[in-house]
């Protein structure tokens, strides 16, 4: 019984740190309390599978090999980078409302004269390891201690593109808040981050941090970072409503109906940040296409364009076998079929949704751009009721 303690012991010290903690005591009760817990896993809002299977595990692997497939997924350029320097974030928006994309799904919002960072990484690989792993295709914009004072950093999920140990550790010496998924808070305890500080929600649990709301709602993913995947933490999209703004950050997610209830719950939205990048057919019900990004983003804002879309989750890491161009291709042709704003900013550019969008196709001299049409959304026309009476008058 001794020698078997000493052995686990002995492998839990061997345990990178990265691995974050497995959650316990109270915080495990109230996830086995959770409405969207069963069977020993959160579950997600419709079926979902994780990861490719049987023979598509093996398909999956020829194209991350073939060497055309390799040569499209990284930039055949320098990625253009905004320095973003303190001058450009001093100043309040004009609007109240400001959005700064540093890369992949990291956002800085500036809502109603409050700084809310999300999925903040500012690490050189998303791994649990600094020495392999996919590697950033572009710096980021500023080093995180130049960023100045943030109110809250939201967390989506503990996947190591959305949670990075490195930058939690720096943010741990600040006096922020994090608004978390139920359960990831236990690593965030393990790397230093003060229990105090947390606010760790489920879907449609809400908390306020000075004038702002913000809400963990329903996202279709799934969670983990160790050897094996207990499904113990959740994962979630985030509403954040001021006094004048509203503001969703998608996470990752696979296209579900339920972005049509966060809508008509939360919305509209002055500006939505929503994952545009790492799809697949091999993995096709977590991460969403453009044409399925846009989809979302009508549904949150009622069925009609509205707002400022904003796509995230691409140009940073290498983490699929699409082309490293396509998302930012696909997205912009989705865009124009229905007539919706589209801000595309270069890593690091600022920018209004109230004001003038960055719009230029900053990728095509940067990497491969499949020549095709893409697959855009529909919008359906809205019959009035003044059409319906000319009906009935025939």
């Amino acid at each position: 019984m001794t020698g078997s303690r000493s052995l686990s012991s002995g492998l839990r010290a061997l345990r990178p740190a990265a691995f974050g903690a497995d959650p316990s005591g109270e915080r495990l009760a109230r996830i086995h309390r959770s409405p969207h817990f069963a069977d020993g896993v959160f579950v997600n809002p419709e079926g979902t599978r994780i990861r490719p299977s049987g023979n598509s595990t093996l398909e999956l692997a020829k194209v991350f090999l073939r060497k055309d497939s390799r040569a499209r997924r990284v930039p055949t350029g320098t990625v253009p980078v905004h320095p973003t320097t303190y001058a450009d974030l001093a100043k309040p928006p004009a609007s109240g409302l400001r959005l700064t994309w540093m890369g992949h799904s990291s956002v800085l919002a500036e809502i109603d004269g409050h700084r809310v960072l999300f999925d903040p990484v500012w690490g050189e690989r998303c791994s649990p390891l600094d020495f392999v792993g996919p590697r950033r295709l572009h710096p980021v914009p500023l080093p995180l201690a130049a960023l100045g004072p943030v109110d809250v950093v939201v967390i989506s999920h503990d996947h190591y593109d959305h949670l990075d140990l490195p930058t939690i550790k720096a943010l741990a010496g600040t006096d922020t808040v994090f608004a978390i998924p139920l359960g990831v808070g236990a690593h965030l305890e393990h790397w230093g981050v003060s229990p105090d500080r947390l606010r760790e929600l489920d879907w449609h649990e809400s908390t306020k941090v000075g004038g702002i709301t913000l809400t963990a709602t329903p996202a279709r993913h799934f969670c983990g970072r160790g050897l094996r995947n207990a499904q113990h933490t959740l994962w979630a999209s985030w509403s954040v409503a001021g006094d004048r703004h509203r503001i969703y950050h998608s996470g990752d997610t696979g296209y579900f109906d339920g972005f049509k209830d966060i809508g008509a719950e939360h919305g509209p939205f002055d500006a939505t940040m929503i994952q545009i990048g790492a799809y697949s057919e091999f993995w096709p019900d977590i991460h969403m296409t453009p044409e399925e990004g846009m989809r979302a983003h009508l549904d949150l804002q009622g069925g009609r364009p509205h707002g400022v879309f904003l796509p995230i989750h691409w140009g940073t890491f290498n983490l699929a076998p699409h082309a490293w161009a396509e998302p930012g291709e696909w997205t912009k042709a989705a865009a124009d079929a229905v007539g919706q704003a589209a801000a595309l900013p270069v890593p690091g550019r600022p920018f209004e949704p109230a004001g003038v969008l960055p719009t230029d196709p900053w990728w095509r001299g940067v990497g491969y751009v499949p020549d095709h049409k893409w697959p855009v959304p529909e919008i359906t026309p809205e019959v009035s009721r003044d059409d319906l009476d000319l009906v009935g008058e025939g």
